[in-house]
């Protein structure tokens, strides 16, 4: 029977603290919103998503992966075992259940959101082995899908889901995650490859991948930019292009390393990225939201 000791030793491989690199797009579902929402719901949907759907995500993409090297927020990963797969289960059943404590549909989408995780890491299917697919799955499932289920979440409605501009800002949540979900993978070339994965930034190149994230990143930043000036708010592109003012001074000094020498495409550049891009959007788009 397995022990406490056991399921303590599996819990790290959840990644509860590296969840949260995923807060801008939740930050970004509401500060989109013009009309009033509660703030209860709001945490609530915040810790559905951050707290258990995306840790059960990442603890079944880690029971199959079984990574010997450095993965998203931890550098020396513990072996996985049968308790991580219980963890998961727990945890899915849980964001299942408290998403239904807000509303059967944001409760059916985050059904949804674990299935596809699932498809993307389990053996049978493991979309992460085909480069597009999974660039595709990430990019819509954890960009506009997110978007919107963080919208539903707080109670928004039809009208306000489907208008046209908050479907350009939902798709711009896409283009951030296509260029930013390549720059994860760009340290696990030599891992992915032994395990047949063939990720996009394995076949794009550690020079590919950082031209494909800066003209994915320029295009959602330009979109969001026209976006903002149609909707009359100029004060939020300001706070955007003040706050990833630091995103994009880092992101240059990384390529610039990484054209001189590619050992600099490491672990410790890449989770200072993520922390960086995680930091400073989610503070321009909850400064946007104050505002």
């Amino acid at each position: 029977m397995p022990s406490f000791a056991a399921y303590r030793r599996a819990l790290p491989l959840l990644r509860i603290p590296f969840s949260v690199y995923l807060m801008p797009v939740f930050w970004f579902g509401l500060s989109a919103l013009r009309e009033p929402f509660s703030g209860w719901r709001a945490a609530g949907v915040f810790g559905v998503l951050h707290l258990l759907a995306y840790p059960a995500s990442n603890g079944y993409n880690s029971y199959y992966d079984r990574d010997e090297g450095s993965i998203g927020g931890l550098r020396n990963p513990p072996k996985v075992s049968r308790e991580l797969l219980h963890l998961v289960w727990l945890f899915d059943a849980l964001a299942v259940m408290g998403g239904w404590l807000l509303s059967p549909a944001f409760a059916g989408l985050v059904a949804g959101y674990l299935l596809v995780s699932k498809a993307y890491s389990f053996d049978g299917i493991r979309l992460k082995k085909y480069p597009l697919a999974s660039t595709a799955v990430v990019v819509v499932f954890q960009g506009a899908y997110t978007f919107l289920m963080t919208q539903v979440g707080v109670g928004a409605g039809w009208p306000q889901l489907l208008e046209p501009s908050n479907l350009l800002l939902a798709l711009v949540s896409s283009l951030f995650l296509c260029g930013s979900y390549p720059l994860t993978q760009v340290y696990q070339h030599q891992e992915d490859a032994r395990r047949g994965d063939r990720t996009l930034s394995l076949r794009l190149g550690i020079r590919g991948t950082f031209v494909w994230a800066g003209l994915a990143l320029a295009a959602g930043a330009g979109l969001l930019a026209t976006v903002y000036l149609q909707r009359q708010e100029v004060r939020h592109l300001f706070l955007f292009l003040g706050a990833t003012g630091p995103v994009v001074v880092l992101f240059g000094s990384w390529a610039r390393a990484v054209w001189q020498n590619p050992a600099a495409a490491n672990f410790d550049r890449t989770m200072r990225m993520n922390q960086v891009s995680s930091l400073c959007l989610s503070i321009a788009f909850a400064c946007m939201l104050a505002w």
